[in-house]
């Protein structure tokens, strides 16, 4: 058994969210050896039940447009907040047929490809943001998108290189974790 507090456990303790980014963003080939590394994102029967959808430049609208139409929000405005980071990488979950794999653990899967390629991303020294919201699952972010049932939108990862202020200022402490409200024996 290796030591406590292994390369893994430090990348853990290291990761933070950067809401503000550089215009510097992932070459498709580093995103491709990233993607290929989700192989070993735990997923019961191997269906990969995601797939990652990746928006640079004015391809970055399509999923304001998409927002726009399904909240009525200002379709400039949210132009403007998807232009903050030069790569959008939405999260797909591609529910597969399965009699043994019910649809809540294909999403997990998806979710765990959606973390673990953010902590991939800032262990790489890319800065990046989770987000969603209320609209993520809508018809027409969908249709925006190119995305056909059964599939559907599970976030996005704003993504883009690290600024010179967070660099300098390093990693925010993170408020201390009350381990007895998530650790628990039986009964």
């Amino acid at each position: 058994m290796s030591e406590f507090g292994g390369p893994a456990y430090r990348a853990l303790q290291r990761r933070r969210s950067h809401s503000s980014v550089t215009d510097e963003a992932p070459s498709r080939a580093e995103l491709e050896e990233y993607v290929a590394a989700m192989a070993s994102v735990s997923d019961h029967s191997r269906l990969r039940p995601w797939r990652i959808i990746e928006l640079r430049g004015k391809a970055r609208g399509k999923l304001a447009k998409g927002l726009a139409k399904a909240s009525g929000e200002d379709r400039a405005k949210l132009t403007a907040k998807m232009k903050r980071a030069p790569l959008i990488l939405v999260i797909v979950v591609s529910p597969r047929e399965s009699h043994k794999v019910p649809l809540w653990e294909q999403e997990a899967v998806a979710s765990g490809v959606a973390h673990f390629l953010g902590l991939l991303l800032h262990e790489s020294g890319w800065g990046s943001v989770w987000k969603s919201g209320t609209h993520t699952r809508s018809k027409a972010v969908r249709k925006a998108l190119g995305v056909k049932k059964p599939e559907y939108l599970l976030g996005w990862l704003h993504v883009g290189g690290i600024t010179d202020r967070d660099r300098e200022r390093g990693a925010k402490p993170r408020k201390p974790l009350d381990v007895s409200r998530h650790l628990s024996g039986p009964g």
